[in-house]
């Protein structure tokens, strides 16, 4: 006898009580380009070392101006890839902090050890730029093993560089952890640990083993994009990982999203909601179902056009449990 399985998942749109809609931006992310010189396994941008695609000079000009022209935007968050290797980086740093927004790096540490950018930890100083550095876990082998050999070792090195010049110390060198669970490899699947406990392990292990010290521990789901969703669907755990993430839907995360006050740019110049949503080519739209572009920003003299979240079941992700963002849970 066969027995059915219920595969079925429920529209993330349909869960909601009422539409997800956009409230006033004030967060600006830039996603650099796809160019890194790391291959991580949970990688959602597919990024590494073979990758060539980055910002153009245009769009840079472009995003540029957006900063000067929209006081509202508080931040900037450079992202990729590894942000400081696509083209693009230290003129939008300083473009922002020209206009005091916050500017964050999503940095990957080992960068500081590649030709040409060991100046990064005192250029991050001098321009006040809050470092948002992965480290998933703070033993050396789990962090081998999801984003490549001698990973943990250099990653140690350049928290203790960051640390040498105020980070972690100096209230305005802020320095900040991304925790991201093992891809998983069967159905025993978790949700993230807690993250003030798991903040409070990270803090007392690093501190005595390597004298490293750091502000805030972020811990983030991963979401089924990228090579997270292509290594679940090899393992045929694509979609009992979604029905998984569905069970612990919390609808008191919704009000929190990241999606609700950012913008996410790629390195085109193309609009989306989150970065999940770029890498999946998701657009932003407009009441009138328009994509959108930084250009197209510019023309209308706004950057609150639009009034629905373009959503998917992925968005699943960052609903389940405390709720998952750029900046860690959400509740």
């Amino acid at each position: 006898m066969t027995i059915a399985i219920n595969t079925k998942i429920t529209n993330f749109k349909s869960k909601l009580d009422t539409p997800l809609t956009k409230q006033e931006i004030n967060i600006l992310q830039i996603n650099l380009g796809k160019r890194c010189n790391l291959a991580c396994t949970h990688c959602h941008v597919e990024a590494g070392p073979k990758r060539t695609e980055e910002l153009s000079k245009e769009i840079c000009q472009q995003l540029i101006e957006l900063i000067h022209k929209f006081p509202q935007i508080q931040t900037v968050d450079l992202t990729g890839g590894a942000p400081e290797m696509n083209y693009g980086f230290k003129p939008l740093v300083e473009a922002a902090r020209q206009h005091h927004k916050q500017v964050i790096v999503r940095s990957n540490l080992t960068i500081y050890f590649v030709d040409g950018f060991g100046d990064l930890p005192e250029y991050f100083a001098n321009h006040q730029v809050r470092v948002v550095a992965s480290l998933p876990c703070y033993l050396a082998d789990n962090v081998d093993k999801m984003r490549g050999t001698g990973v943990f070792d250099d990653s140690i090195k350049a928290l203790q560089l960051l640390n040498q010049v105020g980070y972690g110390r100096n209230p305005n060198l802020i320095l900040d952890l991304v925790y991201n669970p093992q891809l998983p490899t069967s159905e025993k699947f978790s949700l993230t640990p807690d993250q003030v406990k798991l903040e409070q392990d990270y803090k007392k292990f690093l501190q005595e083993k390597f004298d490293v010290i750091f502000n805030n521990l972020f811990t983030i789901t991963n979401l089924p994009v990228g090579r997270t969703k292509l290594h679940l669907e090899r393992k045929k755990l694509h979609t009992s990982y979604l029905q998984f993430l569905e069970s612990h839907f919390n609808p008191q995360t919704v009000a929190n999203l990241m999606c609700r006050n950012q913008l996410s740019v790629d390195y085109l110049g193309n609009i989306y909601d989150c970065d999940f949503n770029q890498m999946m080519n998701l657009s932003a739209k407009t009441g009138d179902g328009e994509s959108l572009t930084v250009a197209k920003l510019l023309e209308f003299g706004s950057l609150d056009v639009i009034d629905e979240i373009q959503t998917a079941n992925y968005c699943y992700g960052c609903t389940a449990g405390c709720g998952s963002s750029c900046g860690g849970t959400l509740v």
